[in-house]
C-alpha cells in the first residue's frame, strides 16, 4: 500500500504548490495600503492662478525621499523645488517655482506607506485652461517587475517558515513529546528556521530596490541598504534576525536535552480512558517538567517576538486602534502557526515516523484540541481585523481586499470541515483499538480454558505413567534379585579358582627368587673385577629415557595453545554472525510492523484527511500573503469617495474658491462615512467666503446634524478660530465674512457629527495669502 501512496502524495503536493504559485503569480501588483485621498490643487482641477505649492493627502502616514513628489510641466520639465515637506498629519507638500505659465501639469509621486508598501501614482491639474502634455500619467510602480515578484515570494516563504517553525515546535511540546527524537520532525522544524532566516535576509536586501527604482541591479546597493536600516521595516527585519538567533538556541535544546528526556514510545491509554489527562508531560520527573516549562515559556516569547516583527510594520501598525490591533495581530499569527504548523508536523509524523516511535491517537487528540482552540482564536481576532480593515458590509464585494477575504473565509471553512473528518477518523482509530482489546481478551480467555483442559489431561497421563513406572520397577527388582544370586555363584567359583592360582604363583615366585639370588651373587663377583669409575648401564639408560621424555613434553603444550586460539576465533565469528542475524531479524520485524500499520484503514483514512487539510493550508497561506499586500477595503473606499468628490466638483460649484480642500471622514457609526470639502475664497488675509460640502461614499450630497470649522496658525500661536457655517441646502453649508488675520500656512479642522454620539474631526493645511 505504501508504494501506491507515495506517488499520489507527491502528485497532490505538486498540484497544491502549483495552485499556490498561480495565486502568487497571478496576483495583481501590490495595491498601495496608503491611498491618495486628496490633493491641492485637486485632481483634474483648473485653477485661475499658479499655486505656490502642491499638497498631497494620504490615508495614512508615508515616508518620502528627495524625489518622492515631482511636478512636471506640459513639456515634461520639472517645476518643483526643494524636498517634500510634511506640514501636518498625512498631508505632504512640495513648493513650485514662481511664474508658471498656463497649461496642464502632472504630479507624479512614489512614496512608502507606513505599513511598508510602496505607493506610486500620478494625476494632472491645469492653470488657466487645460492643454496638451507630453507626460504620461500611467506610472509603473517599483513593485511591478521582477523585484516586486521576488519580494512577494520572499514574504510567502517567510510566512511559511514561521508557521512551520513555531507550529512544529508547539506540536512536539504540547502534543507529542517523543517527536523530538524523530529525525523527520527535526528536519521539518529546522527547515522552517532556515526558510524564515533566508527569506528575511532576502527581503532585507530587496527592500531598497523594492521601494525605489525596482531595478535588480540596486539589490546590492549598500547605500540603499543603509537607508533601509533606518526605516521601521528595516528595523523589524533586523529584529527578526536577532530573534531567529534565539530560536536556533531553542531548537538545539528542544532536539538535544529535551529529546533525551522524552520516552521513545508514548503508550496510548486504555480505551475506557476519556483522554482528559496528559500522559506525556509529567512522567519524566521534576527535571523534565522544569525543562518543558522553560522551553514552552521561552518558545512562546520568541514566537511572539517574531510575530510582532510583522505586526509592528504592516497593516496592524496603522489605522484605527493601532494599539489594540498590533497585539491582536500577534495572537492571530500565533494561532495560525499553531494550527497550520502543527498540522504539517502531524502530516510528517503520520507518513515518516519510524515504527518504534509511532504517533498515537492521544497525540492526535491533543492536537485536535489545540487546533480547535486556534480556530476559535482565529475567528475572534479575524472578525476584529475584518471590521477594522473593511468598515462596511459592502466592502466585502466592492473591494479587492474584501473579495480575497471572502476566499480566505471559504478556505478556512473547508479546512474546518476536513478537520471534522480527521476527528472522525481519529475516533474510529480509537474504536478499532477498543474492539481489538475486546478480541484480545476473548482470545486470552479461550487460551486459558484450553490450558486448563490440557493441564487436566496431562495430570491423568501423569497418573498412568506413574503406575506403569511402578510396575516396571517391580519387574526390575525381581530381575535384580536373580542377577545378584547369579553373581554370588559366579563369585564363589572365581574365589576357588583364585586360591588355586595363588598357590601356583607362590611356587613360581619361590623359584624366581632363588634364581635372582644366584644371579645377584654372580653380578657382584663381576663388578668386583671391573675398574673404578665405570657407570652402570642401567643408570645411563635411565638418564637417557628421562631426557627424552622431557624433550617430548614442550610440543604437547604448543599444540594445546593453538587449539585454544582457534576456538576463540571461531567463537568471535559466531558472535558477529549472531549480531548480524539479530539486526536482520529486527529490520524484518520493523518492516512487517510498518506494513501492518499502513494497512490499517483507519490510519490510512486519517492520513488522507490530514493531507487534504495541509493542501488547503498551503493555498490558504498563499491567499493570506496576497491579502497582506492588498489595499484595505476601508482605504480603497475612502480613496474612491475622494476621487468621486473631485470629479463632481465642477458640476456642483465645488472647488471654485481660491483654496479647495477635500477630506474623507468616518465617524464609525451607521452612515458615518463620506467626504467633506472646503472652498475658501479669496484665501487672503481679511474677509473670506467659506463653503462646506458633505457627500456620501457614492458622491451624492447628504445632510449631517452638525458641521463645525476651526482655523489655526500654529507658527504664530493664533487660534483655533471657530467658524459656524449656515445650512444652505442638502449637503451645503456656507459662512461669509470669515476673518483671517494674517497670511500663512493655516490648519483647517472640520468636525462632522453624524449622530448624537458619532463624530470625527479631520484636518488639512491651506496656504493663505
Amino acid at each position: 500500500m505504501t508504494q501506491t501512496i507515495a506517488p499520489r502524495v507527491r502528485t497532490l503536493v505538486l498540484l497544491i504548490l502549483a495552485v499556490a504559485g498561480a495565486l502568487l503569480a497571478g496576483a495583481a501588483p501590490v495595491s498601495a495600503h496608503a491611498a491618495l485621498t486628496g490633493s491641492d490643487p485637486a485632481q483634474g482641477a483648473v485653477v485661475d492662478t499658479a499655486p505656490s505649492q502642491v499638497s498631497l493627502t494620504f490615508s495614512e502616514p508615508i515616508a518620502v525621499g528627495d524625489d518622492s513628489v515631482r511636478v512636471l510641466d506640459p513639456k515634461g520639465e520639472r517645476v518643483d523645488k526643494g524636498d517634500p515637506a510634511n506640514p501636518s498629519g498625512t498631508t505632504y507638500s512640495v513648493r513650485l517655482v514662481s511664474g508658471l505659465p498656463d497649461g496642464t501639469y502632472t504630479v507624479a509621486y512614489q512614496v512608502v506607506s507606513a505599513d511598508s508598501h510602496p505607493v506610486a501614482g500620478a494625476f494632472t491639474f491645469s492653470i488657466g485652461a487645460p492643454s496638451e502634455t507630453t507626460v504620461s500619467v500611467s506610472a509603473q510602480g517599483s513593485d511591478d517587475g521582477l523585484v516586486g515578484w521576488l519580494y512577494g515570494f520572499g514574504r510567502y516563504v517567510s510566512y511559511a517558515g514561521f508557521v512551520v517553525l513555531a507550529g512544529g515546535a508547539a506540536f512536539v511540546l504540547a502534543c507529542w513529546a517523543p517527536g523530538a527524537r524523530v529525525r523527520a520532525v527535526q528536519r521539518l522544524v529546522v527547515s522552517g528556521w532556515l526558510a524564515l532566516t533566508s527569506a528575511t535576509l532576502g527581503l532585507l536586501m530587496l527592500r531598497g530596490s523594492y521601494t525605489t527604482s525596482g531595478n535588480v541591479g540596486d539589490v546590492f546597493d549598500l547605500e540603499l541598504l543603509g537607508d533601509v536600516l533606518q526605516t521601521k521595516t528595516g528595523a523589524a527585519l533586523v529584529s527578526r534576525l536577532l530573534l531567529l538567533a534565539a530560536a536556533a538556541l531553542f531548537i538545539a535544546v528542544l532536539f538535544g536535552a529535551y529529546a533525551r528526556t522524552a520516552d521513545a514510545v508514548e503508550p496510548d491509554r486504555d480505551a475506557e480512558d476519556d483522554g482528559g489527562g496528559d500522559d506525556g508531560g509529567d512522567d519524566g520527573g521534576p527535571d523534565k517538567r522544569d525543562l518543558t516549562f522553560g522551553l514552552a515559556l521561552g518558545g512562546t516569547v520568541v514566537a511572539a517576538g517574531l510575530a510582532a516583527s510583522w505586526a509592528m510594520s504592516e497593516h496592524a501598525s496603522q489605522g484605527l486602534q493601532a494599539g489594540v490591533a498590533m497585539p491582536v495581530d500577534v495572537v492571530h499569527l500565533l494561532a495560525v502557526a499553531a494550527w497550520l504548523g502543527g498540522l504539517t508536523a502531524l502530516l510528517v509524523a503520520l507518513y515518516r515516523a519510524p515504527v518504534e516511535t509511532p504517533v498515537g491517537r492521544d497525540a492526535v487528540r491533543r492536537f485536535s484540541r489545540l487546533a480547535f482552540g486556534s480556530v476559535v482564536t482565529l475567528a475572534v481576532t479575524g472578525v476584529y481585523q475584518s471590521w477594522r480593515q473593511l468598515g462596511s458590509w459592502s466592502a466585502f464585494t466592492d473591494t479587492r481586499y474584501g473579495q480575497l477575504l471572502l476566499v480566505k473565509i471559504a478556505l478556512v471553512a473547508v479546512m474546518v470541515a476536513v478537520a471534522f473528518l480527521s476527528r472522525r477518523w481519529t475516533q474510529r482509530l480509537a474504536d478499532a483499538r477498543v474492539s481489538e482489546a475486546a478480541e484480545e481478551a476473548e482470545r486470552t480467555e479461550a487460551t486459558e480454558e484450553a490450558e486448563r483442559t490440557e493441564a487436566a489431561e496431562r495430570a491423568e497421563e501423569t497418573v498412568r505413567a506413574e503406575e506403569a513406572v511402578r510396575a516396571e520397577e517391580a519387574v526390575r527388582a525381581e530381575k535384580a534379585v536373580r542377577a545378584k544370586e547369579a553373581v554370588r555363584a559366579e563369585a564363589t567359583q572365581r574365589a576357588e579358582e583364585g586360591v588355586r592360582a595363588k598357590e601356583a604363583v607362590r611356587v613360581k615366585a619361590t623359584e624366581r627368587a632363588k634364581e635372582a639370588v644366584r644371579a645377584e651373587a654372580t653380578e657382584r663377583a663381576k663388578e668386583a673385577k671391573q675398574p673404578a669409575g665405570t657407570a652402570p648401564a642401567e643408570a645411563s639408560g635411565t638418564s637417557e629415557v628421562s631426557e627424552a621424555s622431557m624433550a617430548v613434553e614442550p610440543p604437547k603444550a604448543s599444540g594445546a595453545s593453538d587449539a585454544s586460539d582457534a576456538g576463540k576465533a571461531e567463537a568471535g565469528q559466531d558472535s558477529v554472525r549472531a549480531a548480524q542475524l539479530a539486526r536482520q531479524r529486527a529490520a524484518a520485524e520493523a518492516a512487517r510492523q510498518k506494513r501492518l500499520r499502513d494497512a490499517d484503514p483507519n490510519r490510512f483514512g486519517l492520513r488522507r484527511s490530514v493531507l487534504a487539510e495541509a493542501g488547503v493550508a498551503v493555498v490558504l497561506l498563499a491567499v493570506t500573503t496576497v491579502l497582506t499586500q492588498t489595499e484595505p477595503g476601508r482605504t480603497e473606499q475612502d480613496a474612491r469617495a475622494a476621487t468621486a468628490a473631485s470629479s463632481t466638483a465642477s458640476a456642483t460649484g465645488q472647488g471654485s474658491g481660491a483654496v479647495s480642500l477635500t477630506m474623507p471622514f468616518d465617524t464609525g457609526g451607521k452612515s458615518g462615512k463620506g467626504v467633506v470639502s472646503i472652498d475658501l475664497d479669496p484665501a487672503q488675509a481679511g474677509d473670506n467666503a467659506l463653503h462646506v460640502y458633505v457627500e456620501g461614499p457614492d458622491g451624492t450630497p447628504v445632510d449631517v446634524p452638525e458641521v463645525k470649522i476651526a482655523l489655526t496658525l500654529a507658527a504664530q500661536n493664533i487660534g483655533p478660530l471657530p467658524v459656524a457655517p449656515d445650512h444652505v441646502t442638502t449637503g451645503h453649508w456656507s459662512a461669509s465674512r470669515v476673518q483671517i488675520p494674517m497670511a500663512g500656512d493655516w490648519k483647517v479642522e472640520v468636525t462632522v457629527r453624524t449622530s448624537d454620539i458619532d463624530q470625527v474631526t479631520v484636518s488639512k493645511n491651506a496656504q493663505i495669502g
